[in-house]
């Protein structure tokens, strides 16, 4: 009896890691060893950055957030808490996008934080 080796299957698996591996240099686009290797290595790489992403922008908007607030003479935990206090429940994103393409109603925010705080 003849041996099996589902031929179609695992062709179109390895067609798949080799688009995968399209535009990589050298050996690595043309052996299928090597663009096993280094697709794996590159899908690694990706899950861990888009876990990485959400860190790197909660950074900016609080940056961004302490920079705006500190022009009001406040610091970014007490302008938090108040926030807290009164009761305004915005993202650190939104107060991001308000600090910097808003200031007029982020300062009327930071009033009312101040308000607060005494």
């Amino acid at each position: 009896m003849t041996r099996a080796i589902s031929v179609p299957a695992s062709k179109k698996r390895r067609k798949k890691r080799m688009k995968m591996a399209k535009g990589y240099f050298g050996s690595r686009s043309k052996r299928y060893r090597s663009a096993t290797e280094t697709v794996d290595r590159a899908l690694a790489y990706s899950w861990r950055d888009r876990k990485a992403k959400k860190r790197v922008f909660r950074t900016l908007w609080t940056v961004r957030i302490n920079a705006a607030v500190r022009q009001q003479d406040l610091s970014y935990s007490r302008f938090i808490n108040g926030l807290k206090k009164a009761k305004i429940e915005l993202n650190r994103k939104i107060l991001a996008w308000l600090a910097l393409e808003q200031p007029k109603i982020f300062q009327e925010l930071v009033k009312i934080v101040k308000g607060k705080d005494k």
